[in-house]
């Protein structure tokens, strides 16, 4: 079967049943104990690896043990504890934000919808999907930088855009699939489809990707 031959959807689902078999496995590299800690760790990876995310947390977590640690924290030595994450200024300023308008309007719990947590400083689409999916067993699409290159380098999406995608996603994907379906397509990114030197030729799917059949690689 060749990439011209396939709608969308066929393409959707021959990308799912190999990720299924080869990544049945994948889970969130992001290491947390409970929704807090999850929320503040995908914070911390905008522009920061997961295993940079996760030296800095192994530390943090043991320092910051509650929302109301965060809420009352210096804000200058939250900065240093998150600084080699990147744009430290913005994330720590944030993170303290949220933390207080948890604790003063929500009992310092943390929202189980999405529309109530990308209410929260620095909380967008993607963070809230990473929480809600597997901290409460709410599915969502999470699009990073990983699934972002995928879908365009298949033909999946028509738009650049995270919450175009996000929508885009949904409506070729099995929703109790969603959370599942983004660990196995960021795992893939990872090892396969890497943004510089993709391993096309030995990729299963480079017979219905349009990246590989458009670059000659």
């Amino acid at each position: 079967m060749k990439i011209g031959e396939t709608t969308r959807q066929e393409r959707a689902t021959i990308l799912t049943n190999f990720l299924k078999n080869k990544y049945y496995n994948a889970k969130c590299t992001l290491n947390y104990i409970n929704p807090l800690e999850l929320l503040i760790a995908t914070i911390l990876s905008a522009q920061c690896t997961d295993k940079r995310v996760n030296i800095v947390t192994r530390e943090l977590f043991a320092k910051y043990k509650s929302i109301q640690d965060y809420a009352y924290a210096d804000i200058d030595e939250l900065m240093i504890d998150i600084k080699s994450t990147g744009f430290y200024r913005n994330k720590a300023a944030n993170i303290k934000k949220l933390s207080l308008e948890l604790i003063e309007n929500r009992a310092g719990n943390i929202p189980e919808t999405i529309d109530d947590l990308i209410k929260l400083p620095g909380v967008g689409r993607k963070t809230a999907n990473v929480v809600l999916g597997n901290c409460f067993d709410k599915p969502g699409v999470v699009v990073d930088t990983h699934v972002k290159r995928i879908v365009n380098r298949i033909g999946l999406v028509t738009s650049n855009d995270p919450v175009q995608i996000e929508f885009e996603v949904m409506d070729l994907i099995q929703g109790e699939n969603w959370t599942m379906w983004s660990h196995q397509m960021i795992a893939f990114g990872r090892e396969i489809c890497t943004a510089k030197t993709p391993k096309c030729g030995s990729c299963y799917l480079n017979n219905i990707c349009y990246f590989y059949s458009t670059q000659g690689v």
